[in-house]
């Protein structure tokens, strides 16, 4: 039989974070029967994937009839909030598949029964569902970061110094100019703000209490923390877009190559090196901007100022800052590089997990920060 001929075929290939349906053979009204078939069982037992990718690059002819039931299957994956994504899609499989995609649609017509309560309902748990299957692939993918590190630790040979070094200029270095610019500001408004407040009491003095503490315990890292989601956790969820997008990532794994050790640790590592430093760099700037108000608002003199700052700043709060620093650095990075992985083979999808990335960052930091204040307390430190 020649392959114009070959009837239509499925084929499942289960990938980590995503299934891949790869399509062969004629498409056409008569080779489809057994391919129905296949789709029908497999959408009814076994794909539970939040990502579907359709591999059409096997395809040698493709029908009305082919197009349409590949459509039905398509929009039966996205109303289970699935994510789809084309490939070796053919201009002639484009065409076809778009000249029949409203033929194909299957949504039941909203009843008056089907009121805001209905849809929020559907809403919130599809919202649900798709949050949960998150956390199940986060953790597959810390599973596989702790794989990987491990094989660091007995293989101490194959760590990329290189690439650590490299991504501590990137993320760390890089990043001083903005994070003491922010931290000297933060510094100026707490000061100001404060200054108005403890004037009227006569209680200048405390406010290098204020600012010494808060800064270097507080604000000093969490600032940082928040800065560095913005700038290098994003960049992170893009640059593996990209690659993933490129297949760049596909070519690494045939080539035996593995992407957590290679792309995920040296940024994971880089950055708990750096976080500390910049986090240190800011709680100086922020000191010093809370000392310039000082000066001019509350006419405190510098040496008045550094005075009271060694006799109420002990050195407990400058290292609760600081050892909050590896800890934010890991969520940062790994959440940014698990979003990264997330992307699918569009674009579109490189702007959206790159938001996510970012505000997945900085509310599990904030979150921490908080779990670090309530243990703290209860120890007294």
């Amino acid at each position: 039989m020649s392959n114009n001929n070959k009837m239509a075929e499925v084929e499942l290939v289960s990938q980590p974070d995503h299934a891949v349906l790869a399509c062969m053979g004629t498409w056409t009204l008569n080779h489809i029967a057994a391919a129905a078939r296949t789709l029908n069982s497999l959408f009814s037992r076994r794909i539970q994937a939040a990502r579907i990718v359709l591999d059409l690059s096997a395809v040698s002819e493709l029908d009305s009839a082919g197009a349409i039931l590949l459509l039905k299957y398509i929009n039966i994956a996205k109303d289970r909030s699935c994510e789809v994504d084309i490939i070796g899609a053919n201009s002639n499989h484009q065409r076809m598949l778009e000249m029949y995609k409203d033929q194909a649609l299957h949504k039941k017509p909203e009843t008056l029964e089907e009121g805001l309560l209905t849809r929020t309902l559907i809403r919130t748990g599809k919202t649900t569902v798709f949050a949960l299957h998150d956390i199940v692939e986060f953790i597959a993918f810390l599973g596989e970061s702790i794989s990987a590190f491990a094989y660091y630790l007995l293989h101490p040979s194959s760590i990329r110094i290189g690439a650590i070094v490299k991504n501590i200029e990137e993320a760390g270095i890089r990043a001083l100019p903005i994070i003491a610019l922010t931290s000297f500001l933060i510094g100026v408004v707490i000061a100001y703000q404060s200054a108005v407040q403890l004037e009227k009491f006569g209680a200048n003095i405390f406010i290098v209490d204020m600012i010494g503490i808060s800064v270097t315990r507080e604000l000093g890292p969490l600032i940082t923390a928040i800065v560095v989601a913005g700038r290098s956790g994003s960049s992170y969820t893009a640059q593996i877009g990209v690659m993933k997008i490129t297949e760049e990532i596909d070519a690494m794994k045939t080539m035996s190559f593995d992407p957590y050790r290679f792309l995920v640790l040296p940024r994971m590592i880089a950055l708990m090196i750096a976080m500390p430093l910049m986090i240190f760099l800011a709680d100086i700037m922020g000191i010093i901007g809370g000392m310039l108000i000082s000066s001019l608002q509350l006419n405190l003199s510098f040496t008045e100022f550094a005075n009271r700052l060694q006799n109420v700043l002990a050195t407990k709060h400058l290292w609760v800052g600081i050892a909050k620093g590896p800890f934010f650095a890991w969520l940062i990075a790994a959440v940014g590089c698990f979003r990264g992985f997330q992307v699918s083979y569009n674009t579109e999808s490189i702007g959206r997990y790159t938001t996510i990335s970012v505000v997945n960052s900085i509310f599990l930091v904030i979150a921490c920060d908080a779990g670090f204040s309530i243990i703290f307390t209860e120890l007294d430190i």
